[in-house]
């Protein structure tokens, strides 16, 4: 675990020592996303958050895409207006 001194400076802005940026492939204008816990706070990279949802979400992918899946339900309301006429 890499540990540095950060500083809080005018704007409530916090500056990220370099070795931390470097460690984390952080760039100028990248976003990140920071979360409170408690009285920690974490700070994550976009491509970290988003790896860690899709992780989350792979026990319920499916081989059809959502298109597919909307496209096919809708069909079946249709037929089944059709038939209720």
């Amino acid at each position: 675990m890499l540990t540095a001194h950060a500083k809080v400076i005018d704007g409530g802005r916090l500056v990220l020592p370099a070795e931390i940026r470097r460690a984390m492939k952080l760039e100028k204008g990248d976003s990140v996303v920071l979360e409170l816990d408690g009285d920690e706070l974490r700070v994550r990279t976009m491509e970290a958050v988003v790896r860690r949802i899709q992780e989350k979400l792979r026990p319920y992918k499916t081989d059809k895409s959502i298109v597919e899946e909307l496209i096919e339900e809708r069909r079946r309301e249709a037929k089944l207006e059709d038939e209720g006429r």
